[in-house]
């Protein structure tokens, strides 16, 4: 029966969402400073980030959601925001 259950068990999710929702579960906290803006070819904004997670700084990127892009002081280059980082890979962030 051990076999069968291997057979039918269903594939990891690896989707982006996927990501963010084990993050937003399982993420721990850390602030990180916006470094630099700016727009895609597809008109999305994107901030890049660095943070620090046990003396070593990790840089990220993402693209902003329509709701986050309404806050532009928040999310502009010097302002301090919290990430969500995996504690079993640092460099695996997402921006809270």
């Amino acid at each position: 029966m051990g076999f069968l259950n291997f057979l039918r068990r269903s594939k990891p999710d690896n989707s982006q969402e996927a990501r963010r929702n084990a993050l937003l579960k399982n993420g721990r906290m850390t602030d990180a400073v916006i470094i630099d803006t700016e727009i895609n070819e597809a008109g999305e904004e994107i901030v890049h980030l660095v943070y620090n997670v046990q003396g070593v700084d990790f840089e990220s990127s993402e693209i902003l959601t329509d709701e986050q892009r309404l806050d532009q002081l928040k999310y502009a280059p010097g302002a301090t925001v919290t990430v969500r980082f995996d504690p079993r890979n640092h460099g695996n962030s997402i921006l809270v």
